[in-house]
This record gives structure tokens, sequence and C-alpha cells, in this order.
């Protein structure tokens, strides 16, 4: 760092250093020259202030930080993430710059780089979880975005130390125990959602694909893109290689669009049961009845099976609009019987059904191994996760069943 070597003294008589001035409101400056011959300045109310930025600017020039990185923001280092990331599914990366732009941008994304400390960086999760309500799981996603953000800052010697280490710990530690696990339908549970579907004149178009989801734990993204010359009858399979997405673009508008499976393993082989290629054959018939075909064409794919009255794909959140109808109507209808104990459906989702066929099967002892094929898992620890939940869920309830016949036992010597 090269400085004018102009020596002067303020008002004051003080000696000023190397590159110091005095302005005319009485203020201090200090000016320098970089190695690219780019003219700096830095300004303090008084000396001390002044020359406390100096030793400051100078321990920044000892570590190799640039004298611009002072007025680098989060939002200018963010917009270097996006050009740099490389790696990330589409689908992924777009949701990282949604939640960017959402919860980040607009305040803290604005703050300078070099003067954020951790403590800064916890402020902002808890006001995203006290004041924006968002769940953990969301935070830690916008963690995962900073941190790698503030990583490039630290891999370009901007500043010391990435700010967002650990920063999520704490919090996430405190609400540890908050994580809504994916719920499955009981046995009666799911019985009476195919039986009301089955049978219902207002939404008996929607059992076809919610059977096929039902009987295969297929994803949602998985049913919705499936397409008939995906499924053998002669064999009795229905081959996964591809997931339907879609697309909420700031610049280029909504589409569909077509991914390879979430994981290697995600593409598979998966057995139909008869439920399952019923639904399928009475769903080829109602679209011939009605004269229904496919009208959608996605990167060349097209013959999608499950599709509506237009001949286009389903959408997710449309299925899970219906199942809120579902949910609400099969309730009413339950309760209007009058019965005594009746089993009533829990709000749930598209992804609740894929976690009750792998309870289905794990109830029907089927081992892990053949479960993880099944579900198109790459890490037998997630299957392994799930296969204990619901295990001991199933220890507890044969357990109250084994108590209640023990009891029984004991009143009838009593007696």
């Amino acid at each position: 760092m090269n400085s004018n070597k102009t020596s002067r003294v303020d008002n004051r008589k003080t000696k000023l250093r190397s590159g110091e001035s005095q302005r005319s409101n009485g203020t201090y400056q200090f000016r320098w020259t970089d190695i690219n011959s780019k003219r700096h300045t830095i300004y303090g109310k008084t000396l001390e202030e002044l020359r406390k930025k100096e030793a400051e600017l100078n321990h920044d020039f000892v570590d190799g930080i640039p004298p611009e990185a002072k007025y680098m923001t989060v939002n200018d280092l963010f917009e270097q993430w996006c050009e740099l990331k490389r790696g990330l599914k589409d689908t992924t990366f777009q949701n990282y710059k949604y939640m960017y732009n959402t919860f980040v941008k607009p305040n803290f994304g604005e703050k300078r780089v070099s003067q954020i400390k951790k403590s800064d960086v916890k402020k902002f999760y808890n006001y995203l979880f006290d004041e924006r309500c968002l769940k953990i799981a969301t935070i830690d996603n916008i963690h995962t975005v900073l941190h790698q953000v503030f990583s490039i800052a630290l891999d370009d010697c901007l500043i010391r130390v990435n700010p967002s280490d650990n920063a999520l710990k704490e919090l996430s530690t405190m609400h540890s125990g908050e994580t809504e696990k994916k719920k499955a339908l009981t046995k009666p549970q799911q019985e009476l959602f195919l039986n009301f579907l089955e049978h219902s004149e207002t939404f008996g178009h929607w059992y076809n694909i919610f059977a096929v989801m039902v009987g295969t734990g297929m994803r949602v993204g998985e049913a919705t893109g499936l397409r008939w010359c995906d499924v053998d009858f002669e064999q009795n399979t229905i081959t996964i290689d591809h997931t339907l997405v879609y697309y909420q673009h700031a610049d280029n508008g909504c589409y569909f669009g077509i991914n390879p499976t979430k994981t290697r393993a995600g593409t598979r082989k998966i057995m139909m049961i008869d439920m399952v290629r019923e639904a399928l054959l009475k769903e080829k018939e109602y679209q011939t009845m009605n004269g229904l075909k496919c009208e959608s064409k996605i990167q060349g794919y097209t013959d999608f099976i499950f599709i509506n009255r237009f001949g286009h794909v389903q959408h997710q959140g449309t299925l899970n609009k219906a199942l809120r109808r579902i949910i609400r109507d099969c309730n009413d209808e339950v309760l209007s019987s009058g019965q005594i104990d009746p089993v009533l459906l829990p709000h749930f989702s598209c992804h609740n059904l894929r976690h009750s066929f792998t309870t289905r099967m794990i109830e029907a002892k089927i081992s892990p191994k053949v479960v993880q094929e099944a579900l198109g898992h790459s890490d037998i620890s997630t299957t392994m996760n799930i296969y204990a939940d619901v295990t001991r869920e199933l220890m507890t309830s044969e357990f109250d069943e084994l108590n209640g016949y023990f009891k029984s036992k004991t009143l009838k010597n009593i007696v």
C-alpha cells in the first residue's frame, strides 16, 4: 500500500502522518493509492478515530484483505455465489434463490460483509424463527446458502472468519424435538380413504392416482411424471427413471420440466400389486370413455398417465388441494353417520402416502433391503431410520393389545 508523503500538522499543531490531512470542517482523512494505482480515502471525526481505522486497514493489508472488501455487501457475494455454484439440481438452486431473495436480500443482505459478526447472524436466524415464523428446516436451508456465500469471502481473503460457522447450532438444538415426522395413515385410515374415493361421485376420478401412490410409494413427481410406456403389464412392473418438476423462475416464469430421479438409487423397477394394476387399467378405461388424451409434451416426454380434463399433466399443488377437500368431505360423511369412536382422516399430504406404503411393507415384515430398493433410497440408514420408527410404533400397539389380553384374563379369574 503506497501512501502520500506530505507531512503536515492539524489545527492543534499535532503532526500528521503521511497520507493524513485535516479537512476544512475539522474532521480528518487518510488517502492512499493501492497497487493498482487506485485512490482510496477513509475519514474520521477525530484524529484518534482516523488512526484506529488506519490500524484496522494496515491489519487488513497484512492479512491480504483488499480495501474494497469493506464495501461489499452480502448481496454482492450472493451474486458471485450464483455465478460460481455448480452441481445443484435446477429445482434446488431455484429454491435457494427464492428463499434468499425473500428472506435475506431485503435487509440482512444489504449489510457489509466486513461488519458482520457471528452474533449478527444468530440474531438474524432468531428473527426468522420468532418474527417470520419459519421452521428450523427452512432456516437451515437459508443457513446452507449463507455459509457458502461467506465461504467465498473467506476463500478470497475478504474476511478472516466465516461468521455463520455454527451460528444455527444453538437454535437448532433448542428446537430439535419440534421436527414433524411424516406420519403414515393407519390401516383403517388408509381403507377409509380409498373406499371413500372409490365410491364418491365427486372425488372418484382421483382414486386411480392416489391408489397408485399408496400402492407403490412413489414420490409425487415420479407419479405425476409416469408414462404409459413406463408400465409393463406383462411383467407387472413400473419403471421409474425420471421425475416431473414445476419451476417458478423469476425470469422465465412458471413451467414444467423433467429431471432425473432424486438419486441414482431412485432409478428402479417397482412390482405392481393387484390394487395398482387395477387402478392403472381403470385410468386407461376412464380416459378412453371420456375421450381424454395427453396434450403435454415436456422436454420430449409425452403420453403421461395422469392428466387433467384438459389433457395436461397434474400439478403437485393441485393434488394436495384435492386431498384437503377429500379429507374434509370424508370426515363430514363419517361424522354424520353417527358412528361411535369413528375412524377419521388426519390432515396429510401426498408425501404421507409414500410413508404409508413404507409402513405397510414393514407391517408385512418385508426386509429393509427390499424396502430400500422399492423406495429408491440411496442410503440404507434412511430406510433404517423409518424402519426403526415404524417398528417402535408397532411394538407399542401390539403390547397394548397384549396388555388388554392379560387384563381380560385377570378379570375373568377374579369373577
